[in-house]
């Protein structure tokens, strides 16, 4: 188990490298200067080098590249003299746009997209999981037609659609969300009640799309487990469907969907941009959108595409492990 995990985590690791190395270069090369966009159309020559010098812009791309991942362990300069500056580690940069660290802007909005992330997965993970076990379980009868139409409903909504159904005719046509109170963000540490009622409905929002597709796959996944041979044996020995579902089944069929959730998990934390929009969520998407279509701040573009990347790779490390502890073949085999 050492060596597996020794090795997942090399090949991590030179994944995330490799991806930060082409996001930087992607965006080195744009055909934008970053330093003409922190000043006004009347900048002058003079005021747009001197931008550049302070954005680190005038030296070649491998050493930018070298001072950006300097700065993610020891923190990083900027501006000379009385106008120097310091982002501390870790810092993907500074934002002349808006005039703060870009770590910073990261670390208002992340919390905010985690509550959502971990809150629509716990949400969406019982009830795919849990009505999928069932509607396996009571094949062909009205549990099962009932997990059908679910399935069909959620699957049938797109997340844009389905959140502005629930805004307009839930949330505010029965008053359970103050619209001046929308987007603003209430640590769970600080007030746990305002917090769930801030998120209960984004949750429920994400989590309808999931929900139905987790759904269909466990239904599918116990089904075909439930025909094996083994199974068969399990019964012909005398154990009760509680032990054979628990001890045979599941640890067969959730192996898949261990999968599909760290992977679906993880793109949640790269920003749930609709969602975010639609509740006025301060979090990464919107942070991701904003700093696109209204500022062009390439530092903030850069962070957040390198975080959401990171996600994704370390999303599938974890799967990784957690798939070689449920079937040690994969151990084995690798």
């Amino acid at each position: 188990m050492l060596k597996y995990l020794a090795r997942r985590l090399s090949a991590t690791f030179l994944v995330i490298t490799l991806v930060s190395m082409s996001v930087f270069g992607i965006f080195a090369v744009l055909p934008m200067d970053p330093a003409a966009l922190t000043c006004g159309k009347a900048c002058s020559p003079a005021v747009i080098e001197a931008n550049r010098h302070r954005l680190g812009l005038d030296v070649p791309v491998h050493v930018q590249y070298g001072r950006f991942v300097k700065g993610l362990v020891a923190g990083r300069e900027y501006g000379d003299g009385a106008a120097k500056f310091e982002c501390p580690a870790p810092a993907f940069g500074y934002s002349y746009n808006r005039h703060e660290c870009v770590t910073t802007l990261v670390a208002e909005a992340f919390p905010v997209t985690l509550s959502l992330a971990v809150g629509a997965f716990v949400l969406w993970l019982s009830v795919g999981v849990g009505l999928g076990i069932l509607a396996a379980r009571k094949r062909n009868e009205w549990q099962d037609r009932g997990a059908t139409a679910f399935v069909l409903i959620g699957t049938s909504l797109p997340t844009f659609i389905s959140g502005i159904l629930i805004l307009l005719f839930v949330a505010l046509k029965f008053n359970l969300i103050n619209p001046l109170e929308m987007g603003r963000w209430v640590s769970p540490l600080e007030d746990p009640v305002a917090w769930f009622r801030s998120f209960i409905f984004p949750w429920i929002t994400l989590a309808l799309l999931y929900a139905a597709t987790y759904t269909r796959f466990t239904r599918s996944s116990v089904i075909e487990i439930s025909s094996e041979d083994y199974i068969r044996t399990a019964r012909a020995k005398g154990l009760n469907e509680q032990e054979i579902l628990r001890k045979h089944t599941l640890r067969a069929a959730l192996a898949p969907i261990v999968t599909l959730a760290g992977l679906d998990f993880a793109g949640l934390l790269g920003g749930a941009i609709i969602t975010e929009g639609i509740f006025n969520l301060p979090g990464l998407g919107r942070l991701s959108i904003r700093a696109v279509l209204n500022d062009y701040d390439l530092p903030t573009i850069l962070a957040t595409t390198i975080l959401a990347a990171s996600f994704v790779v370390i999303a599938n490390l974890l799967v990784d492990i957690l798939y070689a502890y449920i079937d040690p073949r994969v151990r084995v085999a690798s």
